[in-house]
């Protein structure tokens, strides 16, 4: 997984998204990681439903279309959970609390830039 983008916020820290574009890195995702770290994430591309099997801690996911407007967010996603959103066309998975801290809701855009 590569570091693409970066969420931009106007009153928050920036949020560092790490990129997972194939099947294998969306399968993959985090499995094998201790924590993921404040202020970062990990963007699935074309993906709408994940799963929390085998992780060993809890996430806020954000489901986004493909203008990346959120059309649904689960807070505190626990390990061994599943979840998904049929109108997502991607997926965050982001620190637990992020979602509370950002104040984001259902129909907020997502800004999202290039660090390449």
């Amino acid at each position: 997984m590569k570091k693409k983008y970066r969420i931009m916020t106007n009153k928050k820290p920036a949020i560092d998204l790490y990129v997972a574009g194939s099947f294998l890195e969306r399968l993959r995702g985090l499995l094998g990681t201790q924590t993921l770290a404040a202020h970062t994430g990990l963007l699935l591309i074309d993906c709408y439903a994940i799963h929390m099997f085998f992780m060993r801690y809890a996430l806020d996911i954000v489901y986004v279309d493909a203008d990346f407007r959120i059309v649904k967010s689960v807070a505190d996603l626990r390990p061994w959970h599943i979840s998904g959103c049929c109108k997502a066309r991607h997926v965050i998975e982001l620190p637990a609390g992020t979602v509370e801290t950002y104040g984001w809701q259902i129909g907020d855009k997502i800004i999202i830039l290039s660090t390449e």
